[in-house]
């Protein structure tokens, strides 16, 4: 694929029937199962100006082939706020063409933008391939991360 092809843009309501097969790939990339209703209002959130939740989808041609999630949230430590990116997910088929480090791109840009201090993200520790690629646009905290649901 050629970069100059890749084009990056944030969602607009059209751009459901596109995305929604790339959020239900990143489920089951993950194996999580999350029920329609919450998908539905996910969508309303990215279309409310009045949320700090985005998305974007990243383009070849007409085509949408990546999508990432990112959402602004308070910090304690900075006046600023922080940029949680909560989900990434490229195409099977178009991964290894530098697509997720676009789209990584896209939210530091947009982050910066906005006056975050920071962007930050979680992984699997199973996620390899993706790891080769975090350590290199970004450092590892060493944090830990533990978690109760409720």
């Amino acid at each position: 694929m050629s970069q100059s092809s890749l084009h990056i843009r944030t969602v607009r309501e059209e751009d459901h029937n596109q995305w929604l097969p790339l959020w239900e790939g990143y489920q089951s990339f993950y194996q999580a199962n999350i029920p329609p209703e919450t998908t539905t209002l996910t969508w309303q959130r990215f279309l409310d100006p009045q949320e700090p939740m985005f998305a974007a989808l990243a383009f070849e041609g007409e085509q949408a082939i990546g999508m990432v999630h990112f959402i602004y949230h308070r910090s304690c430590w900075t006046s600023g706020d922080y940029c949680y990116l909560q989900d990434l997910f490229v195409s099977q088929d178009k991964r290894g063409d530098g697509v997720g480090r676009k789209l990584i791109e896209f939210v530091y840009q947009r982050a910066q933008q906005a006056g975050c201090s920071r962007v930050h993200w979680l992984t699997h520790e199973t996620n390899q391939d993706a790891m080769k690629l975090y350590d290199r646009i970004a450092s590892r905290s060493g944090f830990v991360q533990y978690r109760k649901l409720l």
